[in-house]
């Protein structure tokens, strides 16, 4: 390599362990780039990075037959500090080289970075910056919106990329201008607890379905772009588009937004990535409920969170340390919302968890507190709701949902860890017993009756994605008819206030 790609002091000092800050990684996936990736990694280490950032260069071989791999070794015996080199055999695809550096990246927030020359590093501070500020979970540079520069390509390959981005935004409701740019950008947790399928240029479409069906935040700053052509080394082809637009379609129709792990160690329903209708409606029906500091326990990866109000506060908690460190990923720069961990029933831990039960520091005067579809997992339902009154003001409110009618329990409540269904009664005398007065009791969720009595029926112990994705999908319909059809909710919301003490 020549001398020219030496560090100076001010780069090779940029990013090491020893400066204080978030980390970003930088994910750049490397197929046949001797002539481009020395030049394009200095840019890198020499881009400016927003606030007290430091940097981590992922660098992914994906099987090159040139001297990529190489001129790679190379760089990394320059940046030893920065620098950290993976090798893909046999090639794969540009995405399952991406897949293998978020696997390998340790950063809090990440960007991808294409391996040549067509894309400006001095770009990362608008790019970084509202995920800095706690505005976006995930940010795309786009080449087509307003900006000071960019390379006049070709009209038709312009045409495809417009055509591929609004068959996107049709999927998922966006309404972004560019779907198919290399720079997008990602809250670290986000990014890594989401599932990449694709081994070829079909991780861009993939990647932006799976986001829009999280829910996430997304942003939109215009960059600079310096397209090359075939002959310079530009590899997609036409029938990556034909893949691209597979892959829209596929990921329009499967739910497929949360590794295996993630479900698991979250506790989130198994059906409820299925399920975006129906918690978007329960929100709209405990909304006038809602105070101005409002406090979700449980809060999980924040399913509910991202559907509430940000008022004067919202807080988020969760007694488990993985979706502690997603909301607080994901809420990082807000603010308006506060993350803490606090446990409803530290007696009924497990021997093996050594988790403090609260921080220390966390909020008491909350005027509403959340509690949805959890009392039913504790064996003492008084003391749980004993210990949310903690977190109440004197003249605060308490919503709580439940699955009610207990001869609707079946296998698919055991399989969730659900101890037993609620009648009013039932749920009014738990309330009444922690020292709450029932203000209201609403009865939600009539258009699941049918299917939750025919899984009781045939001992279903999981209704399947297909069947959550069905009633998902017409659960605006059906929830419309319910006048017509009044069957029973399968869903009970109490909402409740601390009783008056007597003198």
């Amino acid at each position: 390599m020549s001398d020219s790609y030496s560090p100076t002091n001010d780069s090779a000092n940029k990013g090491k362990s020893g400066d204080r800050g978030p980390l970003l990684s930088i994910l750049i996936p490397v197929y046949n780039e001797q002539a481009y990736l020395a030049r394009i990694v200095r840019r890198v280490i020499d881009a400016p990075l927003p606030g007290n950032l430091r940097r981590e260069l992922i660098l992914v071989n994906d099987a090159s037959k040139d001297r990529t791999a190489e001129v790679m070794e190379q760089l990394r015996q320059q940046w030893p500090d920065l620098i950290r080199v993976f090798h893909q055999n046999p090639n794969q695809g540009k995405g399952a080289a991406i897949r293998r550096a978020i696997k390998e990246m340790s950063g809090d927030y990440a960007i991808i970075q294409d391996a040549d020359l067509e894309y400006d590093p001095n770009d990362y501070p608008s790019v970084l910056t509202p995920l800095l500020e706690g505005y976006a979970d995930a940010v795309y540079g786009s080449r087509f919106a307003t900006r000071t520069m960019r390379r006049v390509l070709f009209y038709h390959h312009k045409l495809g990329n417009l055509f591929l981005t609004h068959l996107s935004n049709f999927t998922t409701g966006y309404d972004l201008t560019d779907m198919e740019t290399c720079y997008k950008a990602f809250r670290g947790e986000i990014l890594k607890s989401i599932p990449l399928r694709s081994n070829r240029f079909g991780i861009e479409p993939e990647i932006t379905a799976k986001i829009a069906k999280r829910g996430l935040t997304v942003y939109e700053v215009p960059i600079s772009y310096h397209g090359r052509r075939y002959s310079e080394g530009k590899k997609i082809g036409w029938k990556d588009g034909f893949s691209a637009i597979y892959t829209i379609l596929k990921y329009w129709l499967i739910d497929d937004c949360w590794d295996a792990e993630q479900l698991h160690a979250t506790r989130l329903l198994r059906t409820m990535e299925y399920s975006r209708n129906f918690t978007r409606r329960i929100t709209k029906v405990i909304l006038p409920f809602l105070g101005t500091k409002i406090a979700e326990v449980g809060a999980g990866i924040g399913t509910i969170a991202r559907a509430l109000p940000q008022r004067e506060r919202l807080l988020l908690t969760d007694s488990e340390e993985r979706p502690l460190k997603i909301l607080k990923n994901s809420y990082d720069g807000n603010a308006v919302v506060e993350v803490h961990r606090f446990d409803p029933a530290p007696e009924e831990k497990t021997a093996t968890s050594d988790a403090p039960e609260t921080d220390g520091d966390i909020p008491t005067d909350n005027d509403t507190v959340l509690f949805h579809n959890q009392l039913q997992k504790y064996r003492d339902p008084a003391a749980v709701l004993r210990r949310l009154k903690t977190l109440l003001a004197d003249d605060g409110r308490l919503i709580v949902t439940v699955p009610s009618h207990p001869f609707l329990f079946g296998k698919i409540d055991q399989e969730l860890g659900n101890l037993r269904r609620y009648t009013r009664e039932d749920l009014r005398r738990v309330l009444e017993e922690a020292g709450f007065e029932v203000e209201t009791f609403l009865s939600y969720n009539r258009p699941g009756f049918g299917p939750t009595l025919w899984w009781k029926l045939t001992g279903a112990q999981e209704p399947g994605r297909w069947l959550m994705k069905l009633y998902d999908f017409t659960f605006p319909l059906t929830y419309q008819v319910r006048r017509i059809f009044p069957l029973p909710g399968t869903c009970l919301i109490a909402a409740a206030r601390p009783a008056a003490k007597k003198s």
